[in-house]
């Protein structure tokens, strides 16, 4: 890992037009999580058209694999999207004006990365590392057998909602 590179988080996800709600969600946990959410908008808005790009040139038939990689870098966030494509790689129209590139990758595929700036004076190492608690393991499965399962199903009915709908349909109340 570079010495100025601090955080990295990424997702393989197939090609196919879920992607992209999935892309988004993945952007906005791993900024919640390195407290970074004024910039969830951006970035996802970036994520989601470097992986469309990549949905948009696979077939659903036989779709390929893709890899979404978040990292925190000197002084901003650089988005990157390997795939397996033959055909060259180009970053959207949409993106045009941004740091950023595509190339061939020399093991095969492609590489697409596009930069978005960290707030003014923020640098990658003042970004903290995400907290998680530290959870006792669960005693044994045949103690829990007869208890109801500790499921929200409002949580699942709102992650399947979102992953099912389309990239055109604006998100519920106006927000991403």
């Amino acid at each position: 890992m570079d010495p100025q590179t601090t955080q990295v988080d990424d997702l393989r996800l197939v090609a196919l037009p879920t992607a992209m709600n999935c892309a988004d969600m993945f952007v906005r946990f791993a900024l919640r999580e390195w407290h970074l959410v004024a910039l969830q908008d951006e970035a996802s808005h970036v994520a989601s058209e470097l992986v469309a790009n990549v949905v948009e040139r696979n077939t659903e038939q036989v779709p390929g694999f893709l890899t979404l990689r978040l990292r925190l870098h000197g002084d901003c966030l650089v988005i990157e999207v390997e795939d397996g494509e033959v055909l060259p790689p180009f970053l959207p129209k949409s993106l045009e004006g941004r740091k950023g590139g595509a190339m061939a990758n020399p093991a095969g595929g492609n590489y697409m990365w596009c930069e978005v700036a960290l707030p003014t004076g923020m640098n990658a190492s003042a970004v903290p590392l995400p907290r998680r608690e530290r959870r006792k393991p669960p005693a044994s499965a045949s103690s829990h057998a007869d208890e109801p399962a500790d499921v929200d199903d409002e949580f699942f009915e709102r992650l399947l909602s979102k992953l099912n709908r389309s990239p055109e349909d604006p998100p519920p109340g106006g927000l991403r």
